[in-house]
């Protein structure tokens, strides 16, 4: 499962993608925005800081802004940064592997391979969905269902 500090941080991402190339925005307006507590959303914003997804500036003018455009950074980028590797099971894992303690065969446990089909499907989707295509997924939804006269 994806835990809330991911969550959490797609969230965030989702709203700077949302705003004009080059501008920031303040971590306060982006927790309020999104219901995010303030103090997660500082570390979560420094993590993905640290790993080059977001700048940030100090100022009146400053705050946080993505490192690239929305386009050249993948969900699967963001998921790994908050928490780690994709994989369901360590064994399955192509960046923490680690084999399992009461696993005879790695090459015959129907387990490890069940969850390699697993961990490579999840990677074929946010590997292969940039941030722009995330954020656009929250448009105006209801619009197919409104019929105009």
């Amino acid at each position: 499962m994806l835990t809330k500090k991911a969550k959490y941080g797609l969230k965030a991402m989702i709203d700077l993608a949302s705003l004009p190339p080059g501008r920031s925005t303040f971590v306060a307006e982006i927790a309020e925005r999104n219901g995010i507590p303030k103090k997660f959303l500082d570390a979560i914003l420094g993590d993905l800081r640290n790993a080059g997804l977001l700048s940030s500036k100090k100022g009146r003018l400053g705050g946080y802004m993505l490192a690239r455009p929305s386009d050249e950074i993948s969900v699967g980028e963001i998921v790994r940064t908050l928490d780690g590797p994709l994989a369901p099971l360590p064994c399955a894992s192509r960046s923490a592997y680690a084999p399992c303690q009461d696993c005879e065969d790695i090459t015959r446990c129907e387990v490890r391979m069940m969850m390699l089909d697993v961990r490579e499907a999840i990677a074929d989707v946010l590997d292969h969905r940039t941030l722009t295509e995330m954020r656009d997924l929250g448009g105006d939804g209801m619009a197919s269902f409104v019929y105009q006269i």
